[in-house]
C-alpha cells in the first residue's frame, strides 16, 4: 500500500482514507447552509470520530513501529511513513476544526444571542457566580497535584480532561508546574451564567471557571498560564487471534485493562510553552509520536450536549419516521409476510414493526422458537424485552451474542448475562472470528406444519441509532432464504465449520467472496464481449485488495462501475488506464449512511444483495456476514430508485478521487437533490 503523497499509486491507505471520510464530517461544520447547531454536532462527530481513531488505529501504528523491521514485512508499508502522515493531515484538520469554531460557529451564536463568555469578557456578578460555583460544586473534584521531575508521576485517566499550570512561586519566583482536573464526567461542561437580557444567554465551558479559580487552589502561587491536556490510551483488546481458551474471561479481563493501557496520545493545547510540553512528556514518559496539538478545549464530542434552548429552528426539520401500516398495525405480522416480502428503509421508515416482530413472536401461542444475533443493542430495549418474555410465555430462544463489538463488550456482556438469567440459550462469541451477521428467525406452527419467517438487515437491532443509521431491513419467508438462514444459526450454535452449501446467501467463512468475485467476473466478462455491463455499490468501507484489484480489471474491460462509499475507499477511481470507468461519491448529512447494496446488470437479469459485509479484508476473510438477495421485482425497483436518487445527490455528496480533495459534487440538473431528504419524501409519496 501506498499513501496519497505518492503518483501511480494502486491503493490508497485505508488510515489516510478515513481521515478524508472524517474531513468531509468537519466539512459539514465548516457549511454555513447547514443549521447552526447541526454544525456543532457534526464538530462534536469529528471529534469522536477522531478520538475512537486514536485510541485503536494509531495505536496499532504505534505498536508496529515499536516492533521494528519485522512489522514492517508483514504489514506490507512503514508504520513509520504513514504515521508521520497521519499526524501531518490531523494537525492541518486539526488547525481548521479551531478556525471554524473560533471565527465561524462562536460568532454565529452570537448574532443568535448565545455567548461563549471567558474570564475577560465577564462582569462582576459572572465571576462571583463562578466563584462560588467553583467552591460550592468543584473544589472536591479538581485534584491539585504539584509535578516534581522523576518523583510525583500523577496517573492520568483515560480521555479524562486536566489543565497543565505554569506556577511562579511568589516567594523566590521559582517556576512549578502542577495538574488540575477537569470533572466533565461528574458536572456539565456548559454552564449557563447571569445576564441582563431575557433575549440572551451566556455561557462558560467548566475548563474556563477552573481556569480563573485554580489561583484559589495555589495560594503561594501566581499562576502564570494553564494550558488543557488530556491523555487517550490504547484501546484495543488484542484478541481477534485468540483461538482457544476462556474468550470471555479474556475479555472481561480486556476491559478492566482498557482504562490503563499504554498511551496513545498526550493532547495538548497548541499555545503550550516548550517547556511544559518537554516536561510534561518526561514526566508521563512519552515520546515524540505521542503528542499532539489541538485548540483550548478538548474532547470536543462534549458539544452533544451543548443547549439550544429551544431554538429548534437552528437545527435540521425533523422528520417524522414514516409508519408502515401493514405491518404495525396487522392483527398479526406473520400473516402478513407469509406470502409477500416486505423491505423498510430506517431511519425514513418507522422501527416499529421490526420491534412488533418480536413482540408478536413472544406472545404467538403457535410460535416455538426465536433465534437472533445481536452484535449491537440499545441499553433499554424493547426487543430485548421481548426476547425475556417470549421464555415467559414458553418459547425457546436463543441468542448469539458477540462480545467483541468494539466498545459495546461491556454492555454486550450485559444482556448476555440478563437474557441467561431470564433462560435464554445464550451463545457467545467465536475466537478468532467476529459475527457481524443482522438476522433473526422465528419457527411457527402453523397447521401440521412448521413455518420459518425471518427478518434480515444490513443494521443492527438497536432501536436507538435506528433513527440515525440508513439501514434496510427485509422480512421474508421465502423457503429458499429462511432454509439456509436455519443453516447458518446451525453454525452459530454449534461453532463448527460443516460441510454446507449455500445457494441463495453468501454467507462470510463459506461463500460469501467467492460469490462476490464471480458476480463481478461476469460483468467484466461480459463487456470484453462488447456486451452491456454495470455495477453499482454502496458500502461503507471498501479496503480488500483482492476486489479492489477485480474492479479495476472490470473497468479496464469497460464495466461502468459507480461506487457510493461513505467512509474508507482505498481504491482510487478515474485514473486513465486503471479506473477510468469507475465514479465514486461519498454522502455525508443528517443521517449515517449505515446500508449495503451491491447491484450487478447479469446480462439484463439484474441481481441485487443486501448485506451486512463492507468490502474489507476483515469482513469477508475475518467475519461471519450475511448477504441476502432481494427477489420481489417491486422491492428490487424501489431500491434502484433510492440508489439512483443517491447517485444524482448534487447537494451533499462528495467525488472521491485521486487527490482526496472532497470536493461537492454538481451536475447539470436545474435543481438541488439532497438525497437524504429526496429519499424521505420519495418514500412518504408511497406510504
Amino acid at each position: 500500500m501506498v499513501t496519497t503523497k505518492k503518483k501511480g499509486y494502486k491503493y490508497i491507505h485505508r488510515d489516510i482514507s478515513w481521515l478524508s471520510f472524517n474531513y468531509r464530517v468537519l466539512q459539514e461544520a465548516k457549511d454555513i447552509n447547514v443549521p447552526l447547531f447541526e454544525r456543532l454536532k457534526f464538530l462534536a462527530i469529528y471529534s469522536s470520530n477522531l478520538n475512537e481513531f486514536f485510541r485503536v488505529r494509531v495505536s496499532n501504528h504505534r505498536n508496529l513501529i515499536r516492533a521494528g523491521k519485522k512489522a514492517i514485512k508483514t504489514a506490507g508499508f512503514a508504520p513509520g511513513e504513514i504515521l508521520d502522515e497521519i499526524l501531518n493531515i490531523v494537525n492541518k484538520q486539526q488547525e481548521e476544526f479551531s478556525s471554524i469554531f473560533e471565527n465561524s460557529i462562536i460568532p454565529a451564536l452570537g448574532k443568535y444571542g448565545i455567548h461563549i463568555k471567558r474570564k475577560t469578557m465577564l462582569n462582576d456578578e459572572q465571576i462571583e457566580f463562578i466563584e462560588n460555583f467553583f467552591n460550592n460544586n468543584l473544589l472536591p473534584f479538581v485534584q491539585p497535584v504539584l509535578l516534581i521531575a522523576t518523583k510525583i508521576k500523577p496517573f492520568l485517566n483515560n480521555a479524562a480532561l486536566y489543565l497543565a499550570l505554569e506556577l511562579e512561586d511568589k516567594e523566590d519566583k521559582s517556576i512549578q508546574y502542577a495538574i488540575l482536573t477537569i470533572p466533565s464526567d461528574h458536572i456539565d461542561r456548559f454552564i449557563e451564567l447571569p445576564h441582563y437580557s431575557k433575549d440572551e444567554r451566556h455561557i462558560i465551558l467548566l475548563d474556563d471557571i477552573i481556569r480563573h479559580c485554580a489561583r484559589f487552589i495555589f495560594p503561594g502561587y501566581n499562576v502564570d498560564h494553564t494550558y488543557s491536556i488530556k491523555l487517550t490510551r490504547d484501546a484495543e483488546l488484542y484478541i481477534d487471534d485468540e483461538y482457544s481458551g476462556d474468550l470471555i474471561g479474556k475479555i472481561k479481563k480486556g476491559l478492566a485493562k482498557r482504562n490503563v493501557g499504554s498511551a496513545s496520545r498526550l493532547v495538548y493545547d497548541r499555545n503550550i510553552s516548550t517547556t511544559l510540553l518537554e516536561y510534561l512528556k518526561d514526566t508521563f514518559d512519552l515520546e515524540d509520536i505521542d503528542l499532539h496539538a489541538e485548540g483550548r478545549y478538548h474532547n470536543n464530542f462534549d458539544f452533544f450536549g451543548f443547549p439550544d434552548f429551544g431554538n429548534t429552528h437552528l437545527r435540521d426539520l425533523e422528520l417524522e419516521p414514516l409508519a408502515y401500516p401493514l405491518l404495525e398495525n396487522s392483527k398479526s405480522i406473520f400473516d402478513e409476510f407469509r406470502d409477500t416480502d416486505h423491505l423498510l428503509y430506517f431511519p425514513y421508515q418507522s422501527y416499529k414493526s421490526v420491534i412488533k416482530f418480536f413482540e408478536d413472536a413472544a406472545e404467538d401461542p403457535e410460535v416455538t422458537h426465536i433465534k437472533l444475533v445481536q452484535y449491537r443493542v440499545a441499553s433499554e430495549s424493547k426487543i430485548m424485552d421481548a426476547l425475556i418474555k417470549a421464555v415467559k410465555n414458553g418459547k425457546t430462544v436463543s441468542a448469539f451474542i458477540e462480545v467483541k463489538a468494539r466498545f459495546d463488550e461491556e454492555a454486550n456482556l450485559k444482556w448476555g448475562e440478563e437474557l441467561e438469567k431470564a433462560g435464554i440459550n445464550v451463545v457467545y462469541s467465536f475466537p478468532g472470528l467476529k459475527v457481524h451477521t443482522k438476522m433473526a428467525l422465528v419457527r411457527r406452527r402453523e397447521g401440521a406444519e412448521m413455518k420459518i419467517y425471518s427478518y434480515l438487515s444490513t443494521g443492527n437491532f438497536h432501536e436507538k441509532t435506528a433513527k440515525l443509521y440508513t439501514d434496510f431491513g427485509l422480512f421474508t419467508a421465502k423457503e429458499e432464504i429462511t432454509t439456509e438462514a436455519m443453516k447458518v444459526f446451525k453454525f452459530l450454535e454449534s461453532k463448527r465449520l460443516e460441510e454446507t452449501t449455500f445457494m441463495t446467501l453468501g454467507v462470510g467463512q463459506y461463500n460469501l467472496k467467492p460469490l462476490l468475485i464471480d458476480s463481478v467476473k461476469k460483468e467484466t466478462k461480459a463487456a470484453a464481449a462488447g456486451k452491456p455491463a454495470e455495477i453499482i455499490l454502496k458500502m461503507n468501507s471498501l479496503q480488500d485488495e483482492e476486489m479492489i484489484d477485480l474492479l479495476y480489471e472490470a473497468s479496464n474491460a469497460g464495466v461502468m462501475i459507480k461506487l457510493i462509499i461513505r467512509g474508507i475507499c482505498c481504491l482510487v477511481p478515474g485514473v486513465k488506464g486503471m479506473s477510468e470507468n469507475i465514479e465514486a461519491i461519498s454522502i455525508v448529512d443528517r443521517f449515517l449512511e449505515h446500508a449495503r447494496v451491491f447491484i450487478f446488470y447479469n446480462g439484463g437479469k439484474e441481481k441485487m444483495y443486501l448485506s451486512s459485509a463492507d468490502w474489507m479484508t476483515r469482513n469477508l476473510h475475518h467475519r461471519i456476514e450475511t448477504m441476502f438477495p432481494i427477489i420481489d421485482t417491486k422491492l428490487r425497483s424501489r431500491i434502484k430508485k433510492i440508489i439512483n436518487i443517491q447517485l444524482e445527490d448534487n447537494v451533499k455528496a462528495r467525488i472521491l478521487d485521486e487527490n482526496a480533495s472532497n470536493l461537492y459534487r454538481k451536475n447539470d440538473l436545474d435543481m438541488a437533490i439532497r438525497s437524504q431528504l429526496e429519499t424521505y419524501y420519495f418514500l412518504k409519496r408511497r406510504s
